[in-house]
């Protein structure tokens, strides 16, 4: 077959393992290269066939929104895609329309590994993965010299053309607007879903802002006839050298545009969008420092149970702040701008005067702290001063140790915690199951109650994979000796669930709500062969 002059000026421009001609449909009209070893057929098998049947149905949108918006000239890719054939096979396409006015357009295939910045079934993240995967992307393109940039994507009357269509019509409209996003995200980038109209690119810095939103705009306007939809985007180069700091960075302006949606001045890096996240954030962070330091939050209480009888064993202390803002936002910026100490000291102190008021001698109370805080020496100490000022305190303070900080040395945390227990404090690893780092933690702290988290609870009595893992974590901590308590049992059903599993406590709605003051639990009638109600519940 003869080859035009302007096919070879082309192919010359796309080199590759594979190399295809195709018309302005994206129909093949020439193949030359490793057709059979890249896609299991002979060149000419694939004359006639569109292009978009080579690859896998998940990443035929991707390659329709750069065939979309492919201009005379221009050259698109590399962008890696799934091969139709069976097996882990991919390639590394890149495009480009020829000038002249045929509408040809010349592509090159290269084989590839299947990139590990996919996400979901349709090659989108969600936040905490987009998060998670950014720190590899940015390292991988500085050793490979390649500059990255984080855009902010708004595709303004999108939710309205969703509801406007028929729900098949919408899934497709939604599957257009993953491959159009992840086209601009390119081979070495990654796109995110984040809520609504709103998504985030990781993509090598070139085209600007404008161009990306007007490209992203035509491939979406080409799917279901759907209304238009109008892209705005905003971009930022990825300037910050540290890892964690850009991690953080990366965070605060996630945070900002989900709040505040693009800005009318937008920051000019990465750099400046923190620097502008944290004035704010630091504005509120002094708003909490006001509020620890003048003691402006107020304690909730919720029961504790002895599963085997119901009994009350003892109460979880809950920070309630005055504006009802989310203790877990409160914390976690606690711990981002070092107040987490103070807090937990505050907490510490408001409930260790609760149990130093009560005359009975039988309120026992758990109290959270942070796993920064059990890390640290002056910390430590200075509660080990407070519980030994009164005696008998420390087998009535329950010290919860969460994993909303990670612990960076073990070991000296181990030595904090067998300190506390050595003047009678009771120490429970909280939340466990909730972060990556729960069976480390168990292997190394030697701790006296785990509390298995909600999540697993929750859905305990319908059986299955929580089931099985609730069972084997009590069976874990009744060989390691410790004592365990379910959190979030929320009805009967679960309730018989935990006792069924050996749980010793358990916690939640179905025996009494946070309250201002220390009650009883809901009474809830004990199977006929449980314990009896008898002697005090102890630690030992």
């Amino acid at each position: 077959m003869a080859t035009s002059p302007l096919t070879l000026l082309g192919f010359a421009f796309a080199a590759g393992d594979l190399l295809l001609e195709l018309d302005a449909s994206g129909t093949v009209l020439e193949a030359v290269g490793a057709a059979q070893s890249m896609l299991g057929v002979a060149e000419q098998d694939l004359i006639g066939r569109p292009l978009t049947g080579i690859f896998h149905e998940s990443d035929v949108q991707l390659l329709g929104a750069i065939l979309d918006c492919l201009d005379e000239g221009q050259r698109r890719g590399p962008a890696a895609l799934r091969l139709a054939r069976s097996g882990a096979h991919a390639a590394a396409v890149t495009l480009r329309k020829l000038p002249g006015n045929s509408g040809r357009i010349s592509c090159a295939l290269v084989s590839a590994p299947l990139p590990n910045s996919r996400g979901g079934e349709d090659g989108m993240h969600d936040r905490a993965g987009f998060e998670a995967i950014a720190r590899g992307l940015t390292e991988a393109a500085h050793l490979a010299g390649r500059e990255l940039e984080l855009a902010m994507v708004d595709l303004a009357g999108l939710d309205e053309a969703r509801r406007a269509l028929p729900a098949a019509e919408a899934k497709s409209l939604d599957a257009r607007v993953a491959g159009a996003l992840r086209a601009e995200a390119g081979q070495h980038g990654a796109a995110a879903r984040l809520e609504g109209e709103r998504f985030a690119l990781l993509r090598e810095t070139g085209d600007t802002p404008d161009l990306v939103a007007r490209r992203l705009s035509r491939a979406i306007a080409t799917a279901c006839g759907a209304a238009p939809i109008s892209g705005k985007v905003q971009s930022a180069p990825l300037d910050i050298a540290s890892p964690n700091r850009l991690a953080r960075a990366m965070r605060y302006a996630l945070d900002d545009f989900l709040a505040e949606g693009l800005s009318d001045n937008p920051p000019q890096s990465m750099a400046d969008a923190m620097n502008r996240s944290v004035r704010r954030t630091l504005a509120r962070a002094g708003e909490l420092g006001a509020a620890v330091s003048q003691r402006r939050f107020a304690l909730a209480f919720q029961p504790v149970v002895t599963v085997a009888d119901g009994n009350l064993h003892h109460h979880e202390a809950l920070v309630r702040f005055e504006d009802n803002a989310s203790p877990f936002a409160m914390v976690r910026m606690a711990e981002e701008f070092d107040l987490i100490e103070e807090l937990d000291r505050a907490v510490l102190e408001q409930a260790i005067r609760r149990l130093k008021g009560d005359r009975t001698g039988e309120l026992r109370l758990a109290v959270n702290l942070s796993g920064r805080s059990i890390g640290s020496g002056p910390f430590v100490e200075g509660l080990q001063r407070l519980i030994t000022q009164t005696p008998g305190l420390g087998q009535r303070l329950i010290l919860e140790i969460t994993e909303s900080a990670a612990i960076d040395d073990l070991a000296q945390a181990n030595r904090h915690i067998q300190a506390l227990r050595a003047i009678g404090s009771v120490v429970c690893l909280d939340d466990f199951g909730a972060g990556a780092a729960s069976l480390a933690y168990l292997q190394t702290l030697t701790v006296d109650v785990v509390k298995i988290d909600g999540r697993y609870v929750r859905d305990l009595a319908g059986g299955g994979r929580d089931a099985a893992v609730v069972r084997h974590v009590v069976q874990l901590c009744k060989d390691l000796k410790v004592r365990t308590v379910a959190e979030m049992v929320e009805t009967k059903e679960v309730e018989a669930a935990v006792r069924e599993a050996g749980v010793d406590m358990a916690q939640g709605w179905y025996y009494g709500r946070p309250a201002e003051t220390p009650g009883q639990p809901f009474r809830h009638a004990p199977p006929k062969n449980a314990r009896r109600a008898g002697a005090k519940e102890s630690w030992a």
